[in-house]
């Protein structure tokens, strides 16, 4: 059963992983691509990243859409301070997992709802530790070329064949580590007035 919502309901984000996330919620929702400069500013932490790219988004896809609700997310894999992006290919997937390796990466997920006409405005950010196994390269390997995730902060999907390349994951929302964390989002989205369940 699918809930129909006052407002128009936006998802600005081009990840398909968001998406299949955003409708386990069974609300209405159209998504838009934010046009948004990804790049870290100097002297910045990988969560400060998330959360200020969460809110860009947002606020570029508000734009002509003051009457929405839109939610913007970013994620930003965390090794002991430095950012770890998309790898985009093999190579730098390869060496991203040869130094992930035996280590805890803190994925910081971040999430930020908008709608101006209600200047309503809501952020949050959800960190995920992530304990990876001590891998050898023959299982980095035959790991990248069997899930070729080359569009993931990390080079790791734990929804897929990529959860036996980890030790343990601590946090409070398994949906974070895939790119949206549903616990906050629907609180949000129920503080900006979207039924989640059919009432608010």
């Amino acid at each position: 059963m699918t809930y129909a919502s006052p407002r128009a309901l936006v998802l600005g984000s081009t990840s398909a992983y968001r998406r299949a996330l955003l409708e386990r919620l069974r609300i209405p929702f159209t998504v838009v691509a934010p046009d948004v400069d990804e790049a870290m500013l100097a002297g910045e932490t990988p969560e400060q990243t998330a959360i200020r790219l969460a809110l860009a988004k947002a606020h570029a896809v508000a734009q002509g859409r003051e009457d929405s609700v839109v939610i913007g997310s970013d994620q930003v894999a965390d090794l002991h301070g430095e950012a770890i992006g998309k790898p985009g290919n093999f190579e730098r997937a390869r060496s991203q997992l040869q130094r992930m390796s035996g280590q805890t990466v803190v994925f910081h997920t971040a999430v930020a709802v908008v709608c101006p006409t209600q200047q309503f405005v809501a952020q949050a950010v959800v960190p995920v530790r992530v304990r990876f196994r001590t891998l050898t390269d023959a299982e980095i390997n035959h790991y990248l070329l069997a899930e070729t995730p080359y569009d993931c902060a990390g080079s790791a999907k734990s929804e897929g064949l990529g959860i036996a390349l980890l030790e343990r994951i601590d946090n409070s929302d398994p949906s974070a580590l895939v790119g949206l964390p549903l616990i906050e989002t629907a609180r949000m989205l129920r503080a900006a007035g979207i039924p989640i369940l059919g009432s608010v």
